[in-house]
């Protein structure tokens, strides 16, 4: 018995275009729409916001768990 191939066609859309996506290129639906997606990157139009000053979340305080192979 002979094994099927995946389908051309993943479950979604192309963020770019909206097309359904195709599992070569998945999660885009063409060669094109990869490649506008990394020339997005790399002139810098996709950034990840910094924190403005003062937004800083304090981590949680750390218990004080017991040391192994103390003894109390």
């Amino acid at each position: 018995m002979k094994q099927s191939d995946p389908p051309a066609v993943a479950s979604g859309k192309c963020p770019i275009c909206g097309r359904p996506t195709d599992t070569k290129y998945r999660p885009f639906c063409s060669r094109r729409c990869a490649d506008v997606d990394l020339a997005r990157w790399l002139r810098g139009a996709y950034v990840i916001p910094e924190r403005e000053e003062g937004e800083e979340e304090e981590a949680p305080p750390v218990p004080n768990l017991p040391r192994s192979g103390s003894r109390h």
